[in-house]
Order: structure tokens, then sequence, then C-alpha cells
């Protein structure tokens, strides 16, 4: 089925606003185009897909640091080139001196159901977890890369010694968030000099994170979690109500955990395990599509959403009763991803009519970062990197530049429950950095931001990708649904008439600009070569890599007869640049 068929069949029409970028070398995709230059550096002088991805996240954290930084948490797939998969959980924890009563909550149900008085575990220095996005850099690094720290970390700190050009997309996210901003002086100072949002443009100083990040790569992660920055991180937390302490950030250890593999159409699916909600929720949702021919409904149809809607209100549905840390909560695992677990929900689905309401679970932040990065040996890096909400918890530690999480924001704040604060307890989280497989080769990365849309809009790209055949830029970019059990959210990309048919199917529709942050894929393509995307919203930029070195044994000889070419003699001689050629 080619693409203008599926596109006419469903009525709905859709245009790239970005276009790929393909190479045989390697493709790097990141959601700014300075952590794409970051990674894509690496693997130009010679470093592979994991020295690319630790150098786009530190980058990331220079130029998108209202997303992501150091202090930060998120979850890592690997796949290598000799086809071991990893997964490195680096979430933030709770801080030893939690409690499950620390906050007051604010309702008993509904999307606020996080929500708690004051605001006191979603701003300020109560709401920040134990880091775990540091360490986890530093160890994949060592374990797979193949460049020291100081190298990889090499563009990080020249981008925040020189500062950036603000985007129209940091403005906008300063501005959304300027009132809380101001009642942080230090991190005011840096996104709102003088007073006002940072403009499209106006230069963006990180000199003084760029002094953190030389100590680092200096020094390593035990500059944080065992030395002098950890010490002035805790020093100041304390003198303003904080109870992270040197002990806490000491006794910090990422978790490696085997990843949850799926299996939908002969295609092999790889995601994290609990405590995200990806690798299970996907693999759920997918067992249910098989059994219907998605193709055949066709893209953007009123019964394909239809069937989608359904399908996450069920993943939703075992999502809230079940998934949490498993090192405080028994996650059936295995139950949850068995084809046999759906039986009987598919048996129950009518597609002319919507299922009953399921009661809503909390929201998560919205806004996270992502990059997805394969090299043409075949090793592959799918991460979801964040401090949580937008500016995380608005804490910057003094002459440091670094942002801190608000991490314990996302913990139930109704004592006795799976998701209630504990000390040393990860969260929840959706992230999904997936990686696919087909007879054992690599068939494309994928993931983005967006909190508990992020597995859904995942899950879409998937179907996209296998279903409906699509190209990658059209995978990432294709308009996008979600429901967690009651209003079902559909983007303005799909027509009124769509959006009413589904409607007429019980569903109560609310139509959206957008679902879900930027999303960014790299996918395999035939002959040996890689494309890589990234969607319209957010600042994605995709970087392939060609070219090669020198044919082995090449040689230049003069003339028969000659002693030296005059044509070489007179371009070395030459003052002028020859024609078509660039000194810079």
């Amino acid at each position: 089925m080619t693409i203008s068929n599926w596109r006419a069949r469903a009525g709905t029409t859709f245009n790239t606003e970005k276009r790929s970028a393909t190479g045989s070398k390697g493709v790097v995709v990141t959601n700014h185009p300075l952590g794409t230059a970051a990674g894509s550096e690496m693997l130009l002088a010679g470093g592979n897909a994991i020295d690319a991805a630790i150098a786009s996240l530190f980058a990331l954290s220079v130029v998108e640091p209202m997303m992501v930084g150091i202090f930060g948490a998120g979850h890592m797939n690997v796949r290598l080139a000799n086809g071991e998969h990893h997964v490195i959980d680096g979430y933030a924890t709770a801080p030893a001196a939690s409690t499950e009563d620390m906050y007051i909550p604010i309702v008993d149900s509904g999307p606020d159901y996080l929500k708690s008085e004051n605001d006191l575990s979603s701003i300020g220095y109560l709401s920040i977890g134990v880091p775990g996005n540091l360490k986890a850099w530093t160890e994949a690094l060592a374990e797979w890369g193949t460049m020291s720290l100081s190298e990889v970390m090499e563009p990080a700190i020249r981008f925040a010694a020189r500062g950036f050009k603000a985007s129209a997309y940091l403005h906008d996210l300063i501005v959304q968030h300027e009132d809380v901003i101001r009642r942080f002086p230090e991190t005011a100072a840096t996104y709102m000099p003088n007073g006002r949002a940072l403009a499209p443009g106006d230069h963006v100083d990180r000199s003084d994170y760029a002094r953190t990040l030389r100590a680092i790569s200096e020094n390593g992660s035990d500059h944080l979690y065992k030395g002098p920055l950890g010490e002035i991180v805790c020093d100041y937390l304390s003198r303003n109500g904080g109870i992270i302490t040197t002990e806490d950030l000491a006794s910090y250890k990422t978790i490696r955990r085997k990843p949850i593999k799926g299996e939908y159409r002969g295609y092999e699916l790889f995601g994290p395990p609990p405590p995200s909600a990806a690798g299970v929720h996907i693999t759920e949702m997918l067992n249910i599509l098989e059994e219907f021919d998605v193709a055949e409904l066709g893209f953007g149809t009123a019964d394909s959403i239809h069937l989608l809607l359904e399908s996450m209100k069920k993943a939703f549905a075992d999502r809230n009763r079940y998934t949490g840390d498993p090192d405080f909560v028994e996650v059936p695992v295995e139950r949850l991803i068995s084809k046999h677990h759906v039986e009987d929900f598919i048996d129950s689905i009518d597609m002319d009519k919507a299922s009953p309401e399921i009661n809503p679970g909390s929201n998560e932040p919205d806004h996270t970062t992502h990059l997805t990065i394969a090299d043409a040996d075949g090793n592959i890096v799918s991460a979801t990197q964040t401090i949580n909400e937008l500016f995380g918890s608005k804490v910057t530690v003094p002459g440091t530049g670094m942002l801190l999480n608000n991490t314990q924001q996302m913990f139930d704040p109704h004592p006795g429950n799976a998701l209630s604060v504990q000390p040393g307890k990860r969260v929840t989280s959706s992230m999904a950095p997936m990686i696919v497989m087909k007879d054992g080769h690599p068939e494309f990365a994928v993931g983005l931001p967006g909190g508990v849309r992020i597995f859904t809009s995942v899950l879409q790209a998937i179907v996209n990708l296998i279903d409906h055949k699509m190209t990658a830029q059209e995978a990432v970019e294709a308009p996008r649904v979600w429901t967690q059990g009651q209003d079902a959210e559909i983007e303005a990309g799909y027509p009124e008439s769509v959006r009413s048919a589904v409607t007429a199917k019980g569903h109560r529709v609310t139509p959206v600009t957008a679902i879900g942050g930027g999303m960014n894929v790299v996918r395999f393509e035939p002959g040996g070569m890689l494309s890589g995307a990234a969607c319209w919203r957010s600042d994605g930029h995709a970087v392939g890599i060609g070219g090669g070195y020198a044919r082995s044994g090449v040689r230049f000889r003069p003339s028969v007869g000659d002693e030296e070419s005059p044509a070489s003699t007179d371009l070395l001689d030459s003052t002028e640049t020859p024609t078509g050629g660039d000194l810079a």
C-alpha cells in the first residue's frame, strides 16, 4: 500500500514540515541543533553511537537546560553491535529523609491528584530527588564508549563557555513560567536577564555552567556524587529547607535492567521495564492491535483511531493498577505482556461504540528531551532524559549554573499507596526509548518527551512504520491521538470529519494542537543506509554522516616525465582560494 493510498482512504493529509537526514556512517537526532552537532562531532572523530549519545546529552544540558541536566533522571536503551541489549535506569530516587506524609495533597482524584499544598512537591527545595543522570552517562561511556570523558564533554563545555542563541521555542517556554522563575534569582539571572524573558536570538550566558562541566570532565562523576560539587549543592539545599544530603548522593546507584521484549507482526521490540511503563504497556497495546488488520483500517480513519483509543484505555487501566518500582511493589510483567492477557479485552471491543470511560490516572510533566543515535556498526542509543517539569524545581545552585530536578512531583502525596513517597524509591515513568529489530537486525529506534503521552505516541509511531509503511519523517510528524480513559485528545492535523466520526462512536473528543513533544527516530534502510527524522513539535535536528577516509594505498605521483606537476605547484603557491574552495 502506498502512502498516497492510505492518505486518500483516510481522508487525512498532512505535510511534513522537516526533512530527514540520511547517512551510511551514522545518524544523530536530538531535540536541539547543537545537541545534534555534538554527537555528530564524535562520530566524525571516529567515536561510536555511545560516545555520540553522551556528548549530545552533555550538550543538551547546556542548550536545553529547561528539559535536561546532570542533576536529572532518565532511562537509556542501548543496543550494541554484538547484539546485546541493555537498559540503564538512571532515574532519581527519593532522599533518605523522605516520608509518606511530607506533602499534603489538594485532591483525592482527577488530573490534579499528584499536586500538593503550596506546590512543595513540584517547586523549590523539597521537590528535588537524588539525581541519576550524571552517573548513568559516565557509566555508559566507560563501559561501551571508545572516547574519554573529557573528549565527549568538550563540545558541551565549548557551547557553555561561548553561550548560544535562544530559540523561539526556549523563549515561549520561559514566558510560560516567568512568574515562578522570578521566585528564584539565580535561575532568573540566566533566563530572564534584566527582568524579561530571553527573546529569540538573545545570547544565553552559560559561563558558570561551563566551569562546572570542566570540573566534571577532569574529576568524573564523583565530583558531584562524592566530591566538592555535591557538598556545595547539599549545603545550599540544607540552608533553604531541602533534605538531600551528601550521603544520599554518595549512595546513589544506577540499575541495569533487562529490557522488555515484545513481538509484533514478526518484529521484536525492546523497551525499558518497570518502573518505566513503556516496555510493558506498549507491548500490551501491540498485542491488542495485532489481532486487527490495522493496515486495512487505514491511517487516520475513525475506525483506526477508535481502535487505538480503546487499546490505550486498557493500557492505562493496567498501568494505574500494577506499574511501580519493582523494589517496592510486585509488577506482574510476564502476565501483562502475554498475548493471552488481552484476549478477553479484544473480544469485548465494539468497533462501533466506545467502551465506558475509566478514571484517569495522574498527569506527568510533558517536557523532557530525547535522542536517538546509531552508527554504521549497529550500535544504537535511544535515551529519554529529564529534570521532570520545565526548569525542574526552578532552583539553580549559585555559582554552578546547574538547574535541579523536581522528580518528587511524580510521587503520590497520599500516604499508604503503591506510589507514595518512600526513601530510595523510584517513581513510575512513561519514558519510552524503544529499539525495534527484525530477523536479528535493527529496524528502527524511536522516542520522545511528553509525560503520560509518551508511550502511546511511540505506539503510534511503531504502527505508522510497520503497518502504514510510512517514511521516518512521516512517522514522527503524523497527527496523534491520546486518552488515558476519559477525554480523547485528537490533534488538529486530523480533519473535522474524522473527529466527528470518532465522537459518533461515543468518545468525548477534545481537539488539541499537539500531543507529546518532539519525537525523533533513526531507521535502518535497505542498502546499508540510515535515516533520521525529528518532528515539528520541538527544535529537533537530524544529521547523517556519509563519506569516509581515502582508499588505502592511494599515491599521488607527478606526470610522466615531469619532476612535479605544474598544476600542483600552482595550487600550493597560490595566495587565492581555488574556484569552489572554502578555507573556513
